[in-house]
This record gives C-alpha cells, sequence and structure tokens, in this order.
C-alpha cells in the first residue's frame, strides 16, 4: 500500500527503541536532566558573551551562536521525546514529521557550519596572529554569520522539499526518537534514491567541512610544535583544544549515524549515537568550553557572583 504524503491528515508513528522499557521513568528523568542542564549552560553563555564588553571578540561570538544553535535543536527533538516517553504520545502528523525534520536539519547544518568557522578563526589566530583583525573583522563575522545560517536554511529547505514529494510505502512508523531523515528514508519509495541524497548532502556538508577543520588543526599544531618555549605551546594549545574535542565528539558520534549503510539491523546502535550526538553533546558543549577557556570561566563566576547577591 502506498501511503499519501501531500496532506496533513497522514500520521507517523515515532518508536525509539527503548519506548517499551521497564525503566522509562527512570530514561525520562536522565533526559530531563540533561536538557535542562544544557539549557542552563548554553544560556549561561550567551548571557556572559552579551553582558561582557571584552568577550565580543569573533571567537566568542561564534561559541554564542553555537550555544544558540544547541539551544535550538535539543528543543527541536527531546520535548516531543518527552511527551512519548511520559504519555505515551508517539503519533505525529506528516507536517508536524516535516516541520520537526526541517528545523533539525537548519539546526545540525549550523552546527556544522559553526564547528567549521571556529576551526577556521583559530587557524587564523595561531597561523596568521598579525592579519587576524583585518580578517576577522566585525563586518566580515556577521558576513560569515550570514552566510553559514543561509546554506544551513537552503540545505534544511532541499531536504524537507525533497521529503515533502517523497511516498511514503514501507510503513507509517518511524524507527527512531524523532523525525530524522535517515529515518524517514527507510520507510520510502524508492529508498534508495533518498539514501543517494542523504550521503551527498552528508559528504557536502559533513565531510567537506570536517576536512576542512581537520586541515586547520593540523596546520594549528605544526605551529604550535615550532614554538620555542613550553609556555608558549601550553598557552596556544589552550586557546583551541576545548574546540577541538568539540569537534571530535560530535563528528565522532555523527558519521555512526549517517555513514553508516541503510540496513534492518542498525536502528538501535543509530539511535544510541543519535542520543550522543543530538543530547548530550550539546549538554556538554558550554561545559567543556567553560573549563577550558579562563576567559569563559571568570566571566560565569563573575556572573553568578552577580546572581547570588
Amino acid at each position: 500500500m502506498v501511503l499519501k504524503n501531500q496532506t496533513s491528515s497522514d500520521n507517523f508513528f515515532i518508536l525509539p527503541f527503548f519506548l517499551h522499557s521497564e525503566e522509562n521513568s527512570l530514561i525520562s528523568a536522565g533526559f530531563v536532566l540533561i536538557y535542562v542542564f544544557g539549557l542552563m549552560w548554553n544560556g549561561a553563555i550567551v548571557m556572559v558573551f552579551t553582558i561582557y564588553s571584552h568577550l565580543h571578540i569573533p571567537m566568542y561570538l561564534f561559541l554564542c551562536n553555537l550555544s544558540l544553535v544547541d539551544m535550538c535543536y535539543t528543543t527541536v527533538t527531546v520535548p516531543k521525546l518527552l511527551d512519548i516517553l511520559l504519555f505515551g504520545n508517539n503519533m505525529v502528523s506528516f507536517l508536524q514529521c516535516l516541520s520537526q525534520m526541517f528545523f533539525f536539519a537548519l539546526m545540525i547544518s549550523a552546527e556544522v557550519t559553526m564547528l567549521t568557522i571556529m576551526a577556521y578563526d583559530r587557524y587564523i589566530a595561531i597561523c596568521i596572529p598579525l592579519h587576524y583583525h583585518h580578517i576577522m573583522s566585525r563586518r566580515k563575522c556577521i558576513w560569515i554569520l550570514v552566510l553559514a545560517w543561509g546554506s544551513a536554511a537552503l540545505n534544511s529547505i532541499f531536504l524537507t522539499s525533497f521529503a515533502i514529494n517523497t511516498t511514503w510505502c514501507h510503513s507509517k512508523n518511524i524507527q527512531h526518537f524523532y523525525c530524522d531523515v535517515k529515518a524517514l528514508a527507510k520507510i520510502s519509495c524508492p529508498g534508495l534514491i533518498f539514501h543517494a541524497v542523504i550521503y551527498v548532502d552528508t559528504l557536502l556538508l559533513g565531510f567537506l567541512p570536517f576536512t576542512i577543520s581537520l586541515m586547520s588543526y593540523i596546520k594549528i599544531l605544526s605551529v604550535i610544535l615550532s614554538i620555542a618555549s613550553t609556555e608558549g605551546r601550553k598557552k596556544a594549545f589552550s586557546t583551541c583544544s576545548s574546540h577541538l574535542t568539540v569537534l571530535l565528539f560530535f563528528y565522532g558520534t555523527g558519521v555512526c549515524v549517517y555513514i553508516r549503510p541503510p540496513t534492518q539491523y542498525t536502528e538501535e546502535p543509530e539511535q544510541v549515537f543519535s542520543v550522543l550526538y543530538t543530547i548530550v553533546t550539546p549538554a556538554l558543549n558550554p561545559l567543556i568550553y567553560s573549563l577550558r577557556n579562563k576567559e569563559v570561566k571568570e566571566a560565569l563566576l563573575k556572573l553568578l557572583r552577580i546572581k547570588s547577591k
């Protein structure tokens, strides 16, 4: 039977592998804690950037945007997941599912782009420091962010448009905890076309940005190792180590989801890795940056002292 996909009356059923677990309450509590923790820390990063003028430099402007992205794309997935776990309401309409897919694709594309921009920013700061303020001027940074969000929006529109014109003929059940593009591809007809689109998209907006970031850090490390003093090497590495940690964790888990072949036996591992990069990573990002970055740490402590008075 071929399912119509042109009206909002069609419904899908989101089926995370842990839906009927006996530990649903415990799982829900875990997701709530991680979600709230992530919102608070990312919100704190945005707040300190807004309040303290000495942080109004490109590196922290990009970090602020990254925190905004992390807050948004966990909000796209976690509330509906909690609705499913706590109340058993796993049904979503076609329009609701496509809306969730659109905003998630927008945020994940923006995340990838932002991480690449931050790697480039560190490359300029460490490898070409004398030209940093010229290359990363305020005007250019704003244009970089406009292009980043614009490219993310275009990619999201492209994927959603493709999904709108896809026929769903295998099932109404989405074997995932949100309307993921790859999970939708598994129930599409013909699925191979949708999967081919996903792989090309992953190559252009996943592998290519990661290659750029990796090349930036190879050059950065070569420059750091050439610094004569130990203190100088330590200071230079501390400015980019937190971002490198976030970058490797994000791509490491993301690759395990979108590069794996579309077989019926990979739903559970894919969902586990998806939880890591869609829920856990956004919550850990601000913690990693605040612990490894002296200026951010000092600003957060100052903010806490103000709030406690």
